[in-house]
């Protein structure tokens, strides 16, 4: 009788909660319905990328000119939609990638986890040793790879990842495979702006929808109080 009980009083919980025309609830339903959209095209953007994060934002200029501040970057699978390619592979091929040869990756500097991570073009893998020629050029000092991996360069800079030093990282080593999170599948203009800001545009979206919600119950309450005949207002 207990769990009869039970189950009665949460349908009727969830009857009342799909009715009310309470503002907070209503407020409530529609944030719940949001949630339940972004989480949908989230876990369609998985299934169909095959990688987390499923979508990045350009945030700085290092792959100026094919790719800009605020593009929104789709990312898939290193060896999804097409076999993956370094600068030298698509240089021997002649396929472009984003303007150039070879595939945008998005990786994990030296794996770290706790930094954004970059998104540049993958030139070439290299075993551990010396190395003297990236990109078809002459290296003016020879570079010593710690280990395989792959050497990565913004289309914007000077020097390749692995031999400039970043901020909090230093020396950026060869990629492993498993730093990588995937590669670029195709990019939106500015529609990346978007989630750079999403703590601002959450607040506006909120506000907007509780004095939407205000909105419509003042106007309900004006319509529940209507004269009568003798032109008195109802109470």
């Amino acid at each position: 009788m207990a769990d009869t009980h039970k189950k009665r009083d949460i349908r009727v919980m969830v009857s009342q909660f799909r009715t009310s025309d309470h503002w907070a609830v209503s407020l409530a339903r529609d944030l719940l319905w949001i949630v339940a959209v972004v989480g949908g095209i989230a876990l369609g953007l998985f299934l169909i990328c095959g990688t987390w994060p499923a979508v990045v934002t350009i945030e700085s200029e290092s792959m100026v000119p094919h790719m800009n501040v605020g593009d929104l970057v789709v990312v898939v699978q290193k060896d999804r939609y097409g076999p993956f390619e370094t600068w030298i592979d698509g240089n021997n091929s002649g396929k472009l990638k984003f303007q150039e040869y070879g595939d945008v990756i998005i990786y994990k500097p030296n794996g770290i986890t706790t930094v954004h991570p970059i998104i540049h073009r993958a030139i070439q893998y290299i075993e551990p040793g010396s190395v003297t020629e990236m990109k078809g050029m002459k290296l003016a000092i020879n570079y010593t790879a710690p280990h395989s991996g792959y050497i990565t360069w913004g289309d914007n800079n000077r020097y390749p990842d692995q031999l400039a030093s970043y901020p909090g990282l230093g020396q950026i080593e060869p990629v492993k495979d498993e730093w990588i999170v995937g590669k670029a599948l195709f990019s939106v203009p500015l529609v990346g702006y978007l989630p750079l800001h999403i703590v601002e545009v959450t607040i506006a979206v909120i506000v907007i929808m509780v004095l939407h919600e205000m909105y419509l119950n003042s106007r309900e309450g004006k319509k529940g109080k209507k004269p009568d005949k003798s032109g008195k207002k109802q109470r």
